[in-house]
Parts: C-alpha cells; structure tokens; sequence
C-alpha cells in the first residue's frame, strides 16, 4: 500500500455538532502536520483556523449542511462569508427533495451561483447518495457536471449511511470527466480508504485515517 496516495487525498474531517476550537486546533496540526488536502471545519471556526494555520493548509468549510433544505440565497450568503473569512475550499448540500421532485434547473442554479459566490475556490456538491435511487444519482451526475463544479462528493456523514464502492463506481461511469470525485462517510479504516482510491476517489472526507497513519503500525504499508 502507498500510504502517499491517501495522505494526498485526504480532507480531515471535524464536524462533529460538540466541537470546540481545541478540536479544530488539533485537527489543523495534525492536517498540517502530514500535509494532506485540506482540514474540513464548521463554517463558524473558518476565520480563526485560517488565521491559526497562516497558509500551511488549505481551508474547507460546509455550506447547508447538513441537510441541504436552506434557501438559495441563505447557501450563497453561507459560502461568501466563508470565502470571506479564509475558506479556499467549499463543500455544499444541494437540496435533496428538488432533486426528488424533478426540479433540476433548481439544484443547476443554485450550483452555479455558488460556484459565482466563490470565484475559482474549490467547490464540492453534496449528493447525499443514501437518500438517492439509482437514477436520482445518475440526474445529478449530469446536472453537477453541466455546472461546472469541481467534485462531486456523496455524503455529508450525517445520513443513513456514507460512502460506498457501488456508488462510487456509478457516479465515475456517469459524471463528466471534468470533475473529481470525493467519497465520505463511514471511512475509518486504511483498506476502506485503499479500496476508494483505487476506484478512481481523489478526496476522502474522514476524521479517522490520519490517526491510523500516524500509528507506528502503519509504517511500512
């Protein structure tokens, strides 16, 4: 095992609902430390952790999260304050019973105008795959990739169940070329973690892997 190629792909995770700043301070050395993708955060710790990291990592944040169901407008507001506070990275719900409903031009939009909101920062879209049937996911494979967005990302880990190899496959034989897929939820284990890069993920969203790396167990995987 290449323990590189997981390093590189990993966006550390700390969302939980208690988190303190003494939980994202951790987070931030520990993401800084082995030099993974990004440190994922609350919106609401983006300014001091840009602030506490100065440049040695890029910054996500979640916007409508975890459900997907805020306004349009609240989504954009969301992601300009967090642009605006240090955030270099993006990771969005869309709204879940639109794409239920068949309201696609809906889900298009507000993709757009956040992508607009953010300028050419990192943008990540939610699909939330648990909640989805198999042609709900296919409808959004299409709409993400007409959108111009960077990723498309399957879970927020909030849902029934996070990231799976079936849907990650389905999702790479119908998305664009032109966008990235990021697989989430549910990833605690390095052979999780192997198994997803090897079917094609270029981000992982785990709170878990960097501590299993960090163990002297690993070394030589």
């Amino acid at each position: 095992m290449d323990i590189s190629k997981i390093i590189k792909a990993i966006d550390h995770t700390c969302l939980k609902q208690a988190v303190t700043w003494e939980d994202i301070k951790i987070s931030c050395d520990e993401a800084a430390d082995l030099g993974v993708a990004s440190v994922c955060i609350p919106p609401s710790f983006v300014k001091q952790a840009s602030e506490y990291l100065d440049n040695r990592m890029p910054v996500c944040t979640v916007i409508g999260f975890p459900c997907g169901y805020q306004t349009k407008a609240t989504k954009v507001y969301e992601a300009k304050d967090a642009v605006s506070n240090g955030a270099q990275e993006i990771d969005m719900v869309i709204n879940i019973g639109n794409l239920k409903d068949k309201k696609y031009d809906l889900i298009y939009q507000e993709i757009i105008e956040i992508k607009e909101a953010i300028g050419d920062r990192v943008l990540k879209v939610i699909i939330e795959t648990c909640f989805l049937e198999d042609e709900e996911k296919k409808a959004v494979c299409d709409i993400i990739t007409k959108s111009g967005a960077d990723f498309i990302k399957t879970s927020t880990g909030f849902g029934t169940y996070g990231a799976t190899i079936e849907d990650v496959l389905l999702v790479k034989e119908h998305i664009g070329k032109n966008v990235k897929i990021k697989a989430a939820g549910g990833i605690r284990t390095l052979e999780d973690a192997f198994a997803y890069v090897e079917a094609g993920v270029e981000r992982l969203g785990t709170s878990a892997i960097i501590k299993l790396i960090n163990k002297e167990d690993v070394v030589g995987y």
